[in-house]
């Protein structure tokens, strides 16, 4: 018997995120459209933020570990002269500072967000999601009892100036930056290094691993959808994934849909995909001399 909520949809979206919507948001609206409960997604959005939102529906919310790790790029505006309690725009208010002249220099500033490439320790927002304790970090900070968030490691991978903005003073930049990574906070972090103060103004995602925004569909699109053909959106798990592909052939199909071992191929290093005619069914990983499964998908994920 099918669970409720269940239908036989299995597939990854591309979503082009609007600002004012949390990420669960687009969650609710997708499965509004789809009529599915198994809907998830890969990397989480602040409302304010705009931009790429994969997400997975039905089994293909089992990718969500895979997806997540991925890097993701971000053009940026960082606003000098305040910071706020959530180290955004939509915080208030709680501390202003003078900006020194050389913030409105390009080509200081450019060289000043060059040097943010490379690993650093990063203290999380007051104002997130992050868990210690038993206690979540936005809850406690509401309450008037923020947390000691300890510090983590990220990389800035790349970072560009696009360009020095007016009043109130702002850069715009592109960042790449591992998983985990907070813009909000290296907006805070930046101000206070060059003396002043400085909040996220505006954000938007403009890809994650293998996938961009430019692929991706707004919220309008998916409501206008025909229901039945929302599977003609999906795109293939296979790219998004960005992993090694074992292609197999129709003799090998069954003992992975049970779950068994492969032979080794000649792919080493990290997980591979498993799939047979462009569909993915498995994510194998190498271990004790085999290809041994992670996660299967008996039915298969587009």
């Amino acid at each position: 018997m099918a669970r409720r909520g269940a239908t036989d949809l299995s597939g990854v979206l591309l979503i082009d995120k609007p600002s004012g919507m949390t990420s669960h948001d687009v969650v609710s609206v997708v499965r509004g459209v789809t009529g599915e409960s198994r809907v998830g997604h890969a990397g989480t959005l602040d409302p304010m933020a705009q931009g790429l939102l994969i997400v997975l529906v039905g089994p293909a919310t089992r990718l969500a570990p895979y997806l997540s790790a991925a890097s993701k790029r971000y053009r940026a505006r960082f606003v000098f002269g305040t910071a706020t309690d959530t180290d955004d725009a939509e915080g208030a208010v709680v501390r202003t500072q003078d900006i020194p002249d050389t913030l409105a220099d390009p080509a200081f500033a450019a060289r000043a967000v060059e040097a943010l490439i490379g690993t650093h320790s990063q203290v999380p927002p007051d104002y997130s999601a992050i868990k210690q304790g038993g206690r979540t970090a936005y809850k406690a900070a509401r309450g008037g009892k923020a947390l000691e968030l300890a510090a983590r490691e990220i990389e800035i991978s790349s970072a560009g100036l696009i360009g020095v903005g007016g009043e109130p003073l702002s850069w715009d930049v592109e960042l790449e930056v591992s998983k985990g990574t907070y813009i909000r906070a290296i907006a805070r972090d930046l101000g206070m290094q060059l003396g002043t103060a400085a909040h996220l103004g505006a954000l938007r995602r403009t890809s994650a691993g293998v996938v961009s925004v430019e692929q991706a569909h707004t919220l309008d699109e998916i409501r206008a959808h025909d229901p039945a053909g929302i599977p003609e959106l999906f795109v293939p798990a296979l790219r998004v994934l960005g992993l090694p592909v074992v292609e197999l052939d129709d003799a090998h199909v069954a003992l992975v849909r049970d779950g068994h071992p492969l032979p080794e191929p000649q792919v080493h290093g990290g997980p591979v995909a498993v799939a047979h005619q462009g569909r993915l069914l498995a994510i194998y990983e190498h271990r004790h001399g085999a290809l041994r499964p992670q996660t299967v998908f008996p039915g298969g994920v587009l």
